[in-house]
């Protein structure tokens, strides 16, 4: 049996003087209660209990494993509270990393919001730096990490936070330069802008899927922000977030390309350790960032992009 089990049973007699007391303060039978003082004498060789008819009493070696069980007892339940304590209040640490481009932006301002939120939860938030192995994030020592596309590991708990719009964009310098394309495919005769991280641009028009790979890009980089100041230069057409480019686009020194072709969302996910429960913390945080992203969406226009005007 148990023998922590068996040792709250002995407990809870010593402090009830009664086995059937004992059996319903724990929930248990009072034939289970009897059953576990019984063998916890015999493992200790020891009697511990005189049984009468009308009383129990508990002998002097009783008396003071009596004592020991007590203490055993109440420094497991105060170290299991003192866990849960840990597990479901707003306060400890929390590691989290992001992809450069997004935790630059929307993602770290989140963060910081969430910060400012609960001052008790100290952040170590990390840019960039992110494995191509989705689990790698918990060897490091992180408790969540984002991802803005789709996870295939299975033995991760994820939690989809928002979708992320995207943009076909180019300076109005290089549509004059190169001319318009007037359909996806015309985009392979242009200049184009490649995130390394992404060399195939998913499109849609005409109700069809298009996945066009970029073969030979004019200016590649890991870094969205680096990709849009090489469009702002007039370089060629980039795939790039509204979020970067939403200042570009509602001045006009960027403008959409093929505004008839549908540029799906994609997902931004947060991936969090598996088994147990989650820490209060954890959730707390990712209830935090999704509410934060869906304010964030109500506050915006419906269409974030920004017509050319005629």
């Amino acid at each position: 049996m148990d023998r922590l089990t068996i040792m709250r049973s002995f407990v809870g007699v010593t402090k009830s003087r009664s086995f059937s007391q004992a059996a319903r303060s724990l929930g248990i039978s009072g034939s289970l209660v009897s059953r576990h003082v019984a063998e916890l004498e015999r493992s200790l060789g020891v009697r511990l209990v005189n049984r009468t008819a009308r009383t129990i009493s508990l002998t002097e070696a009783g008396t003071k494993y009596a004592e020991f069980a007590a203490r055993i007892i109440g420094e497991i339940d105060r170290e299991d509270a003192r866990l849960r304590g840990l597990r479901d209040k707003p306060e400890g640490a929390l590691a989290i990393i992001s992809p450069k481009w997004i935790g630059s932006n929307d993602v770290g301002d989140a963060i910081v919001a969430f910060s400012a939120h609960y001052p008790k939860i100290h952040i170590r938030f990390q840019v960039g730096g992110m494995s191509e192995r989705s689990y790698e994030f918990l060897d490091q020592g992180f408790d969540v990490a984002f991802h803005t596309r789709h996870v295939r590991d299975c033995n991760l708990m994820l939690r989809k936070i928002t979708d992320l719009k995207f943009s076909l964009c180019a300076a109005p310098v290089y549509l004059v330069r190169a001319g318009e394309p007037a359909e996806v495919g015309d985009l392979a005769d242009h200049d184009c802008l490649m995130n390394t991280n992404d060399p195939i641009w998913h499109l849609r028009q005409d109700g069809h899927d298009v996945h066009l790979k970029i073969n030979d890009p004019v200016y590649s980089s890991n870094s969205y922000e680096m990709l849009c100041k090489a469009a702002l230069a007039g370089r060629g057409v980039g795939l790039l977030p509204i979020r970067v480019v939403h200042n570009q686009l509602s001045d006009g020194t960027l403008v959409n390309v093929l505004p008839d072709c549908e540029v799906p969302d994609r997902p931004l996910y947060a991936l969090y350790a598996p088994g147990g429960q989650t820490l209060a913390r954890v959730q707390l945080f990712l209830d935090f960032v999704t509410d934060w992203f869906r304010r964030q969406a109500r506050s915006q226009p419906a269409d974030a992009t920004v017509q050319r005007s005629a």
